[in-house]
């Protein structure tokens, strides 16, 4: 059994006066693929944002509860928010590749953090194997990462986020832009990526869910989460009728 990486407790969500997260409690281990999974609007994103803090950024956007990791809250004040943001890395629906050349894109972390050149080479190439990428752009690292296809684009933010050697890698519907090819590269690359990594993936598919996670949490309208558990247990005996009724397609 895996150790648990992140620990959710009475986790509240909220937008202005609008709550969309209501007393979440969840144990996500580490080195598995847990998939959250549920209808529009029931706080998915917003449960991965929680995760990293990246609703700071949002104007009136607030959390209460905590998120224990490494021992800590990571809500705390007193917590490094850029260095959270380093271990906890974040892949967003769209590709969102910086218009610069592929190199310069996976290797824009690391620099950051002081990498000189020599390092920065192995640290590319590495991240662009684990993002399995390297063999289709080895020889055009100076073009633009914009002139890739969309799900290259993709892989090349996976990479990107690699570079900075995250901890845990959340996913907030990966897929959802990509073509059937494409998709299936990165499910496969979601599949070998939790040798090393914890990952985290919203998805609104949930064929998906049921071919890469290990486990899956259930999120319904209003922002409760229902069902927690072993993905074919979730998707073949759920617990809860509400469950069931969500994966048979009866709502949703």
């Amino acid at each position: 059994m895996s150790a648990t990486m992140l620990t959710v407790k009475e986790l509240n969500f909220y937008y202005s006066k609008t709550q969309v997260l209501r007393d979440v409690n969840i144990e996500i281990p580490g080195n598995e693929v847990t998939a959250i999974i549920g209808p529009s609007g029931c706080g998915k994103s917003s449960f991965l944002k929680a995760l990293n803090r990246l609703y700071e950024i949002i104007p009136g956007a607030r959390v209460t509860g905590e998120i224990i990791y490494n021992g800590g809250n990571l809500l705390s004040r007193d917590v490094d928010v850029v260095g959270l943001r380093k271990e906890i890395g974040m892949v967003f629906q769209r590709p969102n590749p910086f218009p610069k050349s592929i190199y310069a894109n996976v290797a824009y972390g690391p620099r950051l953090h002081g990498v000189k050149r020599k390092e920065l080479d192995r640290i590319v190439e590495e991240s662009l194997r684990k993002a399995g990428l390297w063999d289709e752009v080895k020889d055009k690292l100076n073009k633009s990462g914009l002139d890739l296809s969309g799900g290259e684009q993709q892989r090349l933010c996976i990479a990107r986020c690699l570079a900075v050697e995250p901890k845990i890698i959340l996913m907030d519907e990966p897929c959802s832009a990509l073509d059937p090819i494409a998709t299936a590269k990165i499910e496969d690359l979601i599949y070998n990526l939790k040798q090393d990594y914890t990952v985290i993936i919203v998805t609104h598919n949930m064929q998906q869910a049921a071919r890469v996670s290990d486990k899956t949490a259930v999120f319904l309208t209003g922002g409760k989460m229902v069902e927690y558990g072993e993905t074919v247990k979730i998707f073949e005996n759920p617990e809860n009728k509400i469950v069931e009724d969500y994966i048979t397609g009866k709502f949703g």
